[in-house]
């Protein structure tokens, strides 16, 4: 398999796991100061960087960050969980999903109080009020401006996988978000090697011929997990509590 010659880190869904990020991207660093030999390293970060976890802020803050750096090619993906984040900023009174699972550590994360179970829709408008009051513009710009797919030679990347009966060019949003078992269950060839995220068993990665997948539960597990791609091949580096337990 090839990627046209790159060195790329893969990022798994972060879920406001900030800690982990942190010491995923040191590990990321050194690895590049070993292996780029005058490469620029391609970061592509496959979505859901908000709710769940505790610190949602700070990992868009660190998105960022990284996105304005000179010495790394950043992609970001959207997940599904930002897709909900906006249809809330969008339409808060159908919010109440979204702060079942995990919208409500976003809001905290801001400072700003969930509604609560009986709240009335007025309620909801206000929480998304402060919301915007207390997110940075660049954040917002961030959420804002994610990409759908990404591409490298042999290899595509995406947030939840790929509809099995669609050319990767006929792919539809609703589909590279949040599609599950139709992707999961289908023995594959694709077009390209599917890395995704999305759905995950446990804290390893899922190592397939046809597809990888690297959500490994960071809210859940504490381990975060990137897959690095070159023409020499593929390795796993994660991080996290956890990660320094887990078999070779």
């Amino acid at each position: 398999m090839s990627v046209g010659g790159d060195l790329i880190y893969a990022i798994g869904d972060i879920h406001g796991s900030y800690t982990p990020l942190r010491e995923l991207l040191a590990r990321i660093s050194e690895d590049c100061a070993e292996r780029a030999r005058s490469r620029r390293p391609v970061l592509i970060f496959l979505g859901d960087y908000v709710d769940r976890g505790p610190a949602s802020h700070k990992v868009l803050e660190a998105l960022v960050w990284l996105r304005r750096r000179p010495d790394f090619e950043v992609h970001l993906l959207k997940g599904n969980h930002e897709q909900a984040l906006l249809a809330f900023l969008e339409a808060p009174e159908a919010g109440e999903p979204w702060l079942r699972y995990g919208g409500a550590q976003t809001l905290a994360a801001y400072g700003v109080p969930a509604p609560g179970k009986e709240a009335d829709p007025e309620a909801y408008v206000r929480a998304r009020d402060e919301l915007l009051d207390a997110m940075p513009a660049s954040h917002l710009r961030l959420l804002q401006t994610l990409e759908l797919m990404a591409t490298a030679g042999d290899y595509v990347f995406v947030h939840a996988g790929v509809r099995p009966d669609r050319p990767l060019a006929a792919q539809k949003e609703d589909d590279l978000l949040w599609i599950r078992q139709t992707f999961l269950e289908a023995p594959g060839p694709f077009e390209k090697v599917v890395v995704h995220g999305h759905t995950w068993i446990d804290a390893r990665p899922q190592m397939l011929e046809h597809r990888i997948g690297i959500d490994t539960g960071a809210y859940a597990t504490g381990v975060l997990t990137a897959l690095r791609l070159d023409d020499e091949g593929r390795a796993v580096l994660q991080a996290g509590a956890a990660a320094d337990a887990l078999p070779a």
